[in-house]
């Protein structure tokens, strides 16, 4: 999806590590992050610090003196509060025993993608996508293989169509993101069942990414104020692995704390990987995910009010005439189509220097992506407005 560093051959080192993809969007993140003014739209992440109330969990743990090792599989408490967090998400039973805590959402992915693919194993990923999906398939020795999603008017759809021809004897995951980074496609109930009829078919895993799951603007794809999930549709038996984070919901992306969600039989697996991966989290930060869990839905629901208003001041680039955006469904990110753009990477950087907002280049979510800028609105209306403003202004300017 994104060129790799060229390494001189002398040095011998594995081809994975070496064909890592670069991230487009930390190079303008790179670029442009001590710039007076700017206003950051290119991460995923809002605002707002991390409340006090997690703060000060982590801190109490702190002064316990909990910083020894602890369990590989995460703690109790915080297994304990994410299974209930499920019951009160889904309406149904959970098991403690089918999580596991992570040091944020990309080591889950990467545990995830380490049991399932390996080298001449293929991965499925409909784009435009995350580039770190493709960076944490290709560490793990297999080779992602990008699947274009279809665009019309209302937005963007799966077409299983190209789902099915990209599938090979080698494929081994299909990876679903929904709601989607970058383009807040959210999958229905319809869309999941035919993605979990194709894998049963070819006889593969899911890499199910819900992380946005909370953020869902479109009424008619709401499921008791949240989005469609497999857990909606699957069996037992299915071969699913959700992989999770605190990163979006409680302000916690600086925190690394995530959680797998898995079969009972893949426990000892996960918990060996964990080991040799890191050890565990430490148990002052999942202290602070058991706050998040048990007294951050006001936040929450703080934090997804905010996003709604994001999206409304977003839509006004439309009338530019040159930007086509059709309305996310979830997530907080908007995907831009620049009309006459020939370099989304350039316009990127262009509007660093000449509009001073901060946006991440399509080409960095893979070919489908190029033409397009991701930008994220979880910020307080009046940052939203003064950059919609700033990027009005300046993209006459830019794609002419």
């Amino acid at each position: 999806m994104n060129a790799s560093v060229s390494i001189p051959s002398v040095l011998n080192l594995r081809p994975e590590a070496e064909q890592a993809p670069t991230s487009g969007i930390v190079d303008v993140f790179s670029y442009g992050r001590l710039k007076p003014g700017i206003i950051p739209l290119w991460v995923g992440e809002g605002d707002l610090a991390t409340p006090p109330f997690i703060c000060e969990s982590a801190a109490q743990s702190l002064a316990k003196g909990e910083t020894f090792y602890t369990y590989q599989r995460g703690i109790p408490e915080l297994r304990q509060a994410i299974a209930r967090y499920h019951e009160q998400v889904y309406r149904k039973a959970f098991d403690p025993e089918r999580f596991f805590v992570t040091s944020g959402g990309m080591p889950a992915m990467q545990l995830a993608f380490r049991m399932l693919a390996g080298n001449g194993d293929e991965v499925l990923i409909p784009t435009p996508a995350w580039p770190n999906f493709a960076g944490a398939i290709t560490v793990a020795g297999a080779r992602p293989v990008p699947v274009s999603m279809a665009i019309d008017a209302q937005g963007w759809h799966l077409d299983f169509e190209r789902l099915e021809r990209a599938i090979t004897p080698r494929t081994r995951v299909l990876v679903i993101n929904s709601p989607s980074n970058p383009t807040g496609w959210v999958a229905s109930h319809a869309d999941l069942r035919a993605a979990l009829d194709l894998a049963r078919r070819h006889g593969l895993w899911i890499v199910a990414d819900e992380i946005y799951s909370r953020f869902i603007h479109e009424p008619a794809l709401t499921v008791d104020g949240r989005t469609p999930s497999f857990r909606d549709v699957m069996e037992p038996e299915d071969k699913i692995i959700f992989v999770q984070t605190f990163s979006k919901n409680w302000a916690m992306t600086g925190w690394r704390l995530g959680w797998l969600e898995a079969p009972h039989a893949l426990g000892q697996v996960i918990e060996n990987l964990i080991q040799y991966q890191t050890s565990g989290t430490p148990t002052f930060i999942q202290r602070a995910g058991v706050a998040a869990i048990e007294q951050g839905e006001s936040f929450l629901a703080d934090q997804i009010v905010r996003a709604r208003q994001g999206r409304e001041i977003v839509a006004r680039l439309a009338e530019t005439g040159l930007v086509e955006l059709p309305p996310p469904s979830g997530a907080f990110y908007a995907f831009l189509k620049i009309k006459g753009a020939k370099s989304s990477k350039d316009i990127a950087f262009r509007l660093i220097d000449e509009a001073n907002v901060g946006l991440a280049p399509g080409s960095a979510f893979g070919e489908a992506g190029e033409g397009y800028l991701r930008l994220c609105y979880l910020r307080k209306p009046e940052d939203v407005e003064e950059a919609v403003r700033r990027i009005s202004e300046a993209l006459p300017r830019l794609v002419a």
